[in-house]
């Protein structure tokens, strides 16, 4: 447990860290596209997981069963992990700093510089003096920026950061990756068959990512997530309704085939449409809305709120399993999609096009 504590604290300021990145060393034309790789990258990461977990098991006979050297199969799904970090780490040091956080350190030089490598030396002088003009003259950025001065309350574009990293884990789509395997069990697949799942619904996320890549610097990001959420809202009911007409036998639910087949097409329609929008979009939007001055804080409490979100949903999906059951659960999830519609269309500006120096909070 304590080492996935610090995995976790880890994963969470890469989650952070990597769109603001990528957003600060890309033109405004190709960021949408170029920022949708990392949500392209998580579920290539996700996909190799499950595939990893899967030959594991199936070469223990179970997860449970001893494997190399003695040690369970499922231990060994843990320390693979160590093959992809390490190349993480050894690649991140081949790559410069963001220009934008070089000019917030007054190394004005070295952000042309790296501005110079990424756009040419015309473009990097000026680029440098727009970027300047767009931070305080008097102090560094700090968290105390996130606050409106006029009013004394938290800018209005915070909130819509947090209710977009909040809103995307309150559609459950991490119920889909964490509890996958064990979900598919519930309804009455083997283990073996439970993982291929994980596996399909991972490859067809990837095509999904693929898509929304084609779309998001051509129709914009706003209309990607309203789609998405009225998608996800619906298949989601669809699964709700699918589980309810299943019967407990032995604890377990067991649903129909007909059933059984709805479910599972609905349940990679969600995770396809999720890929499309909400996956690689949020995170997108959260890269490129804030303005320079409060990009980082604006970036690390929407983060912040984002891993929240995902603690809260996945420790209580357990709860509701057992209470309000799959069917009411998955209600739940398809309430909160209906419900993004609205935050998306009244509180979320588009962004498509415009130059981080453009943004405004």
């Amino acid at each position: 447990m304590i080492y996935r504590i610090l995995g976790g604290l880890a994963v969470g300021a890469a989650s952070v860290t990597a769109p603001a990145y990528v957003s600060e060393v890309t033109p405004a034309s190709m960021r949408g596209r170029l920022s949708s790789i990392q949500q392209i990258m998580i579920i290539v990461g996700l996909t190799a997981a499950f595939l990893s977990n899967y030959l594991l098991a199936a070469s223990a006979g179970a997860s449970t069963n001893a494997f190399w050297l003695g040690y369970e199969a499922w231990r060994w799904m843990f320390w693979i992990e160590m093959v992809p970090a390490t190349i993480f780490l050894l690649a991140l040091l081949a790559i410069p700093e963001s220009p934008r956080f070089l000019v917030v350190k007054g190394c004005d030089a070295q952000a042309e510089g790296v501005l110079t490598r990424l756009f040419g030396a015309e473009t990097a002088a000026s680029k440098v003096k727009e970027i300047r003009a767009t931070l305080s003259d008097d102090h560094a950025p700090k968290f105390s920026d996130l606050m409106d001065k006029a009013t004394g309350k938290v800018r209005t574009i915070v909130w819509v950061g947090i209710g977009l990293a909040t809103f995307q884990q309150l559609v459950g789509i991490n119920i889909v990756f964490y509890y996958g395997a064990v979900l598919w069990q519930a309804v009455g697949f083997s283990e073996s068959d439970a993982l291929l799942i994980n596996i399909l619904s991972g490859s067809l996320s990837i095509v999904a990512c693929l898509a929304a890549i084609a779309l998001i610097d051509r129709i914009g990001r706003k209309p990607l997530l309203i789609i998405g959420s009225a998608g996800m809202a619906i298949t989601l009911g669809i699964m709700a309704v699918a589980f309810s007409s299943g019967s407990l036998v032995d604890g377990q639910l067991v649903l129909s085939d007909n059933a059984g087949t709805i479910a599972l097409i609905s349940a990679n329609a969600y995770a396809a449409l999720f890929n499309f929008s909400w996956g690689p979009v949020m995170w997108v939007m959260l890269g490129e809305m804030f303005p320079n001055q409060i990009r980082g804080s604006g970036l690390a409490v929407s983060g912040l709120a984002q891993w929240l979100s995902n603690f809260g949903i996945t420790m209580a999906f357990p709860i509701m399993l057992v209470s309000i059951g799959l069917a009411g659960a998955y209600g739940f999830y398809a309430l909160c999609a209906a419900i993004s519609v609205i935050f998306v269309y009244k509180m979320v500006k588009e962004t498509r096009g415009k130059e981080l120096e453009e943004m405004e909070g």
